[in-house]
Protein backbone atom coordinates (compact mmCIF):
# COMPACT_ATOMS: atom_id res chain seq x y z
CA UNK A 1 0.00 0.00 0.00
CA UNK A 2 1.45 3.73 -1.05
CA UNK A 3 2.62 5.58 2.19
CA UNK A 4 -0.33 8.02 1.24
CA UNK A 5 -3.52 5.83 0.81
CA UNK A 6 -5.09 6.76 3.75
CA UNK A 7 -6.01 3.30 5.61
CA UNK A 8 -9.63 2.35 6.92
CA UNK A 9 -8.86 3.87 10.61
CA UNK A 10 -8.09 7.10 8.68
CA UNK A 11 -11.17 6.62 6.67
CA UNK A 12 -13.34 5.53 9.78
CA UNK A 13 -11.89 8.58 11.96
CA UNK A 14 -12.84 11.21 9.25
CA UNK A 15 -16.15 10.57 8.90
CA UNK A 16 -16.41 10.30 12.56
CA UNK A 17 -15.23 13.68 12.01
CA UNK A 18 -17.74 15.24 9.29
CA UNK A 19 -20.82 13.85 10.72
CA UNK A 20 -22.30 16.43 13.82
CA UNK A 21 -22.15 13.82 16.73
CA UNK A 22 -24.67 15.20 19.27
CA UNK A 23 -23.00 15.75 22.95
CA UNK A 24 -25.60 15.25 25.83
CA UNK A 25 -25.99 17.75 28.99
CA UNK A 26 -27.66 14.84 30.84
CA UNK A 27 -25.36 11.77 29.81
CA UNK A 28 -26.33 9.61 32.63
CA UNK A 29 -29.45 9.30 31.57
CA UNK A 30 -27.91 7.16 28.62
CA UNK A 31 -27.42 4.28 31.07
CA UNK A 32 -31.58 3.77 30.62
CA UNK A 33 -29.95 2.45 27.15
CA UNK A 34 -29.19 -1.01 28.34
CA UNK A 35 -33.23 -1.66 28.49
CA UNK A 36 -32.98 -2.09 25.16
CA UNK A 37 -31.28 -5.31 25.00
CA UNK A 38 -33.81 -6.92 27.59
CA UNK A 39 -36.73 -5.37 25.95
CA UNK A 40 -35.29 -7.25 22.99
CA UNK A 41 -35.01 -10.56 25.09
CA UNK A 42 -38.70 -10.08 26.21
CA UNK A 43 -39.95 -9.95 23.11
CA UNK A 44 -38.28 -12.69 21.64
CA UNK A 45 -39.29 -15.03 24.57
CA UNK A 46 -42.81 -13.58 24.44
CA UNK A 47 -42.56 -14.69 20.69
CA UNK A 48 -41.10 -17.81 21.35
CA UNK A 49 -44.16 -18.76 24.31
CA UNK A 50 -46.70 -17.82 21.69
CA UNK A 51 -45.27 -20.31 18.97
CA UNK A 52 -45.32 -22.98 21.87
CA UNK A 53 -49.25 -22.09 22.83
CA UNK A 54 -50.42 -22.04 19.18
CA UNK A 55 -49.15 -25.60 18.57
CA UNK A 56 -51.63 -26.98 21.31
CA UNK A 57 -54.42 -26.06 19.02
CA UNK A 58 -55.45 -28.90 16.49
CA UNK A 59 -57.19 -26.69 13.83
CA UNK A 60 -54.50 -25.52 11.30
CA UNK A 61 -56.78 -22.70 11.15
CA UNK A 62 -56.02 -21.10 14.44
CA UNK A 63 -52.50 -21.92 14.24
CA UNK A 64 -52.38 -19.70 11.28
CA UNK A 65 -54.20 -17.35 12.80
CA UNK A 66 -52.39 -17.22 15.64
CA UNK A 67 -49.42 -16.37 13.62
CA UNK A 68 -51.03 -13.24 12.33
CA UNK A 69 -52.41 -12.16 9.24
CA UNK A 70 -49.70 -11.99 6.03
CA UNK A 71 -46.12 -12.04 5.61
CA UNK A 72 -44.19 -13.17 8.70
CA UNK A 73 -42.23 -9.82 8.81
CA UNK A 74 -45.24 -7.91 9.20
CA UNK A 75 -45.85 -9.26 12.92
CA UNK A 76 -42.02 -7.86 13.74
CA UNK A 77 -42.34 -4.45 12.18
CA UNK A 78 -44.65 -2.35 14.36
CA UNK A 79 -42.77 -3.31 17.15
CA UNK A 80 -39.78 -2.57 16.18
CA UNK A 81 -40.68 0.56 15.44
CA UNK A 82 -42.03 1.19 19.30
CA UNK A 83 -38.25 0.31 20.16
CA UNK A 84 -37.11 2.73 17.80
CA UNK A 85 -39.33 5.24 19.27
CA UNK A 86 -38.28 4.10 22.94
CA UNK A 87 -34.78 4.96 22.35
CA UNK A 88 -35.53 8.67 20.39
CA UNK A 89 -37.46 9.09 23.87
CA UNK A 90 -34.52 8.13 25.35
CA UNK A 91 -32.13 10.16 23.73
CA UNK A 92 -34.23 13.35 24.22
CA UNK A 93 -34.68 13.17 27.95
CA UNK A 94 -30.86 13.21 27.91
CA UNK A 95 -30.83 16.08 26.02
CA UNK A 96 -28.77 16.23 23.49
CA UNK A 97 -26.82 19.35 21.52
CA UNK A 98 -25.71 19.49 18.03
CA UNK A 99 -23.39 22.45 16.41
CA UNK A 100 -26.42 23.44 13.67
CA UNK A 101 -27.19 26.40 11.01
CA UNK A 102 -29.35 28.60 12.85
CA UNK A 103 -30.41 32.19 11.86
CA UNK A 104 -27.72 34.93 13.35
CA UNK A 105 -28.57 37.11 16.09
CA UNK A 106 -26.81 40.00 14.48
CA UNK A 107 -29.29 42.60 14.21
CA UNK A 108 -26.82 45.60 12.98
CA UNK A 109 -24.30 45.46 10.41
CA UNK A 110 -21.80 48.35 9.93
CA UNK A 111 -20.45 49.26 6.48
CA UNK A 112 -17.38 51.16 6.52
CA UNK A 113 -16.68 51.86 2.70
CA UNK A 114 -13.30 53.45 1.47
CA UNK A 115 -13.92 56.85 -0.83
CA UNK A 116 -10.87 57.54 -1.25
CA UNK A 117 -9.88 59.39 -4.86
CA UNK A 118 -8.34 56.06 -5.75
CA UNK A 119 -11.74 54.49 -5.98
CA UNK A 120 -12.29 55.86 -9.69
CA UNK A 121 -9.60 53.40 -10.58
CA UNK A 122 -11.17 51.47 -13.89
CA UNK A 123 -9.28 48.41 -12.78
CA UNK A 124 -12.87 47.39 -11.70
CA UNK A 125 -15.63 47.91 -14.10
CA UNK A 126 -16.88 50.29 -14.79
CA UNK A 127 -14.91 51.65 -11.23
CA UNK A 128 -13.98 50.58 -8.06
CA UNK A 129 -16.99 53.35 -6.65
CA UNK A 130 -19.23 52.18 -9.14
CA UNK A 131 -18.89 48.51 -8.49
CA UNK A 132 -18.38 48.47 -4.69
CA UNK A 133 -21.94 50.63 -4.69
CA UNK A 134 -24.04 48.40 -6.60
CA UNK A 135 -22.31 45.41 -5.12
CA UNK A 136 -23.18 47.25 -1.26
CA UNK A 137 -26.74 47.68 -2.49
CA UNK A 138 -27.24 43.81 -3.65
CA UNK A 139 -25.86 43.39 -0.28
CA UNK A 140 -28.01 45.44 1.87
CA UNK A 141 -31.28 44.40 -0.35
CA UNK A 142 -30.15 40.83 0.68
CA UNK A 143 -29.92 41.16 4.28
CA UNK A 144 -33.47 40.35 6.93
CA UNK A 145 -35.83 43.43 7.10
CA UNK A 146 -35.28 43.25 10.71
CA UNK A 147 -31.60 43.57 10.45
CA UNK A 148 -30.67 47.31 10.58
CA UNK A 149 -27.66 48.49 9.09
CA UNK A 150 -25.32 51.65 9.24
CA UNK A 151 -22.43 53.05 6.86
CA UNK A 152 -19.26 54.92 7.54
CA UNK A 153 -17.88 56.41 4.40
CA UNK A 154 -13.83 56.98 5.22
CA UNK A 155 -11.11 58.57 3.04
CA UNK A 156 -8.40 61.19 4.74
CA UNK A 157 -11.22 60.90 7.48
CA UNK A 158 -14.39 59.06 8.74
CA UNK A 159 -17.80 59.87 8.68
CA UNK A 160 -21.50 58.37 9.65
CA UNK A 161 -23.01 58.48 6.34
CA UNK A 162 -26.34 56.47 7.78
CA UNK A 163 -26.77 55.89 11.29
CA UNK A 164 -28.22 52.19 11.47
CA UNK A 165 -31.91 51.87 9.95
CA UNK A 166 -34.14 49.11 8.65
CA UNK A 167 -34.58 51.55 5.55
CA UNK A 168 -33.02 50.31 2.59
CA UNK A 169 -34.21 53.29 0.75
CA UNK A 170 -32.24 55.54 3.25
CA UNK A 171 -29.37 53.16 2.62
CA UNK A 172 -29.88 53.48 -0.82
CA UNK A 173 -29.23 57.62 -0.84
CA UNK A 174 -26.39 57.34 1.31
CA UNK A 175 -24.13 55.01 -1.13
CA UNK A 176 -25.56 56.89 -3.98
CA UNK A 177 -24.42 60.19 -1.79
CA UNK A 178 -20.66 59.56 -1.20
CA UNK A 179 -18.04 62.14 -2.44
CA UNK A 180 -14.13 60.65 -3.27
CA UNK A 181 -11.46 62.61 -0.61
CA UNK A 182 -7.78 62.40 -0.92
CA UNK A 183 -6.45 59.81 2.15
CA UNK A 184 -7.31 56.43 3.33
CA UNK A 185 -8.30 56.22 7.12
CA UNK A 186 -8.73 52.85 7.40
CA UNK A 187 -8.63 52.57 11.30
CA UNK A 188 -10.51 55.24 11.36
CA UNK A 189 -13.56 53.53 9.49
CA UNK A 190 -13.07 50.98 11.87
CA UNK A 191 -13.46 53.45 15.21
CA UNK A 192 -15.97 55.10 13.91
CA UNK A 193 -18.10 52.19 13.29
CA UNK A 194 -17.48 51.14 16.84
CA UNK A 195 -18.64 54.68 17.88
CA UNK A 196 -21.70 54.42 15.91
CA UNK A 197 -22.59 50.95 17.40
CA UNK A 198 -21.78 51.85 21.01
CA UNK A 199 -22.52 55.68 21.18
CA UNK A 200 -21.87 55.88 25.11
CA UNK A 201 -18.93 53.85 25.60
CA UNK A 202 -16.36 57.39 25.08
CA UNK A 203 -14.98 55.93 21.73
CA UNK A 204 -13.29 59.00 20.30
CA UNK A 205 -11.31 58.32 16.89
CA UNK A 206 -9.67 62.30 17.66
CA UNK A 207 -8.03 61.42 20.35
CA UNK A 208 -6.71 57.92 19.51
CA UNK A 209 -4.06 59.08 17.65
CA UNK A 210 -2.54 61.87 15.24
CA UNK A 211 -4.93 62.34 12.60
CA UNK A 212 -1.92 63.87 9.82
CA UNK A 213 -4.85 64.80 7.20
CA UNK A 214 -5.46 67.58 9.51
CA UNK A 215 -9.14 66.86 9.64
CA UNK A 216 -11.43 65.85 12.54
CA UNK A 217 -14.05 62.60 12.34
CA UNK A 218 -17.20 64.16 12.43
CA UNK A 219 -19.33 63.61 15.37
CA UNK A 220 -22.76 61.15 15.59
CA UNK A 221 -25.58 63.74 15.55
CA UNK A 222 -27.10 64.09 18.73
CA UNK A 223 -24.81 62.43 20.39
CA UNK A 224 -22.56 63.26 23.29
CA UNK A 225 -20.48 60.33 24.64
CA UNK A 226 -19.01 61.22 28.22
CA UNK A 227 -16.23 62.91 28.57
CA UNK A 228 -14.11 60.08 30.64
CA UNK A 229 -15.76 56.99 30.67
CA UNK A 230 -13.91 53.85 31.95
CA UNK A 231 -13.34 51.56 29.20
CA UNK A 232 -15.05 48.44 29.10
CA UNK A 233 -14.03 44.80 30.47
CA UNK A 234 -12.44 43.01 27.30
CA UNK A 235 -15.08 40.30 26.13
CA UNK A 236 -13.88 37.10 24.20
CA UNK A 237 -12.50 38.12 20.31
CA UNK A 238 -15.72 37.18 18.08
CA UNK A 239 -18.41 36.94 21.02
CA UNK A 240 -20.72 39.81 20.41
CA UNK A 241 -23.11 38.59 18.51
CA UNK A 242 -25.66 41.55 18.11
CA UNK A 243 -23.83 43.45 15.17
CA UNK A 244 -20.70 43.17 12.57
CA UNK A 245 -18.40 45.27 10.45
CA UNK A 246 -17.52 44.90 6.77
CA UNK A 247 -15.05 46.99 5.53
CA UNK A 248 -14.11 47.54 2.09
CA UNK A 249 -10.90 49.06 0.87
CA UNK A 250 -9.01 49.67 -2.19
CA UNK A 251 -5.41 50.96 -0.67
CA UNK A 252 -3.14 51.27 2.52
CA UNK A 253 -3.26 53.50 4.98
CA UNK A 254 -2.06 56.55 4.65
CA UNK A 255 -3.30 58.42 7.71
CA UNK A 256 -5.11 58.35 10.66
CA UNK A 257 -5.74 55.49 13.52
CA UNK A 258 -3.47 52.49 13.00
CA UNK A 259 -6.20 50.00 11.74
CA UNK A 260 -4.47 46.92 14.21
CA UNK A 261 -5.26 49.42 17.27
CA UNK A 262 -8.39 49.77 15.62
CA UNK A 263 -9.06 45.85 15.26
CA UNK A 264 -8.04 45.28 19.08
CA UNK A 265 -10.63 47.54 19.84
CA UNK A 266 -12.80 45.74 18.16
CA UNK A 267 -11.81 42.76 18.82
CA UNK A 268 -12.00 44.19 22.88
CA UNK A 269 -15.79 44.54 22.41
CA UNK A 270 -16.26 41.20 20.73
CA UNK A 271 -17.09 42.66 17.09
CA UNK A 272 -16.08 40.81 14.52
CA UNK A 273 -14.32 43.06 11.52
CA UNK A 274 -15.05 41.71 7.89
CA UNK A 275 -12.48 43.13 5.40
CA UNK A 276 -12.73 42.78 1.74
CA UNK A 277 -10.10 44.03 -0.49
CA UNK A 278 -10.83 45.51 -4.31
CA UNK A 279 -8.12 46.85 -6.95
CA UNK A 280 -4.73 46.30 -7.33
CA UNK A 281 -3.24 44.09 -5.35
CA UNK A 282 0.34 44.25 -5.92
CA UNK A 283 0.83 47.46 -6.57
CA UNK A 284 0.32 49.79 -9.35
CA UNK A 285 0.28 53.57 -10.80
CA UNK A 286 -3.11 54.56 -11.39
CA UNK A 287 -3.89 57.83 -13.42
CA UNK A 288 -7.12 59.52 -13.96
CA UNK A 289 -8.15 63.25 -15.12
CA UNK A 290 -4.32 64.15 -15.65
CA UNK A 291 -2.79 63.13 -12.51
CA UNK A 292 -1.37 59.99 -11.53
CA UNK A 293 -1.13 58.23 -8.18
CA UNK A 294 0.31 54.86 -7.44
CA UNK A 295 -1.61 52.60 -5.02
CA UNK A 296 -1.09 49.09 -3.33
CA UNK A 297 -3.84 46.64 -1.43
CA UNK A 298 -2.58 46.30 1.87
CA UNK A 299 -3.76 42.49 2.11
CA UNK A 300 -1.60 41.69 5.04
CA UNK A 301 -3.08 44.20 7.13
CA UNK A 302 -6.77 43.39 6.16
CA UNK A 303 -6.15 40.01 7.00
CA UNK A 304 -4.59 40.41 10.01
CA UNK A 305 -7.84 42.89 10.80
CA UNK A 306 -9.91 40.13 10.35
CA UNK A 307 -7.90 37.37 12.53
CA UNK A 308 -7.87 40.02 15.18
CA UNK A 309 -11.49 40.07 15.73
CA UNK A 310 -12.30 36.32 14.66
CA UNK A 311 -13.82 37.53 11.54
CA UNK A 312 -12.53 36.65 7.53
CA UNK A 313 -10.55 38.43 4.90
CA UNK A 314 -11.95 38.57 1.20
CA UNK A 315 -10.67 39.86 -1.86
CA UNK A 316 -12.45 41.25 -5.12
CA UNK A 317 -10.42 41.69 -8.36
CA UNK A 318 -13.59 42.32 -10.12
CA UNK A 319 -17.11 43.25 -10.16
CA UNK A 320 -18.43 40.13 -10.50
CA UNK A 321 -15.85 38.86 -7.50
CA UNK A 322 -17.33 41.99 -5.02
CA UNK A 323 -20.80 40.67 -5.48
CA UNK A 324 -19.80 37.06 -4.56
CA UNK A 325 -17.71 38.41 -1.82
CA UNK A 326 -20.71 40.09 -0.66
CA UNK A 327 -23.32 36.84 -1.24
CA UNK A 328 -21.02 34.97 0.76
CA UNK A 329 -20.99 37.67 3.90
CA UNK A 330 -24.72 38.09 3.66
CA UNK A 331 -24.72 34.17 3.76
CA UNK A 332 -22.25 34.43 7.15
CA UNK A 333 -23.87 37.36 8.51
CA UNK A 334 -27.58 36.06 8.53
CA UNK A 335 -27.07 32.09 9.26
CA UNK A 336 -24.11 31.22 11.79
CA UNK A 337 -23.23 27.49 13.27
CA UNK A 338 -23.93 27.46 17.06
CA UNK A 339 -24.48 24.58 19.87
CA UNK A 340 -27.95 23.94 20.13
CA UNK A 341 -30.11 21.45 22.54
CA UNK A 342 -32.16 19.30 20.05
CA UNK A 343 -34.76 17.61 22.15
CA UNK A 344 -37.20 18.47 20.67
CA UNK A 345 -36.00 16.99 17.38
CA UNK A 346 -35.46 13.65 19.08
CA UNK A 347 -39.13 13.84 20.75
CA UNK A 348 -40.39 14.28 17.56
CA UNK A 349 -39.00 11.56 15.81
CA UNK A 350 -40.38 9.15 18.77
CA UNK A 351 -43.40 10.68 18.39
CA UNK A 352 -43.60 9.68 14.82
CA UNK A 353 -42.44 6.30 15.17
CA UNK A 354 -44.96 5.83 17.49
CA UNK A 355 -47.72 6.96 15.29
CA UNK A 356 -46.19 4.85 12.37
CA UNK A 357 -46.31 1.78 14.64
CA UNK A 358 -49.81 2.01 15.83
CA UNK A 359 -50.74 2.63 12.39
CA UNK A 360 -49.52 -0.15 10.75
CA UNK A 361 -51.10 -2.44 13.68
CA UNK A 362 -54.56 -1.53 13.42
CA UNK A 363 -54.25 -1.49 9.50
CA UNK A 364 -52.52 -5.22 9.16
CA UNK A 365 -53.91 -6.75 12.82
CA UNK A 366 -56.98 -4.60 13.70
CA UNK A 367 -55.22 -3.71 17.18
CA UNK A 368 -52.07 -1.45 18.39
CA UNK A 369 -48.81 -3.16 18.43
Amino acid sequence: MPPDTPTWTDRWQAFWHAVPVPDFLWPQLLWLLLAVPLLVLLYLWLQGRRRKLAVRYASLSLVRDAGGKGPGWRRHLPPLLLLFAFVAMLLAAARPVAVIALPAQQQTIMLAIDVSASMRATDVQPNRMVAAQQAAKSFISELPRNVRVGIVAFAGSAQVAQLPTQSREDLERAIDGFQLQRGTATGNGIVMSLATLFPNSGIDVSAMGPNRSGMRSAPLAGIEPPAQAAPPKPVPPGSYGSAAIVMLTDGQRTTGVDPLEAAQIAADRGVRVYTVGVGTRDGDTIGFEGWSMRVRLDEETLKAVAAKTQAEYFYAGTAADLKKVYDTLSSRLTVEKRETEVSALFALLAAALALVSATLSMWWFHRVA
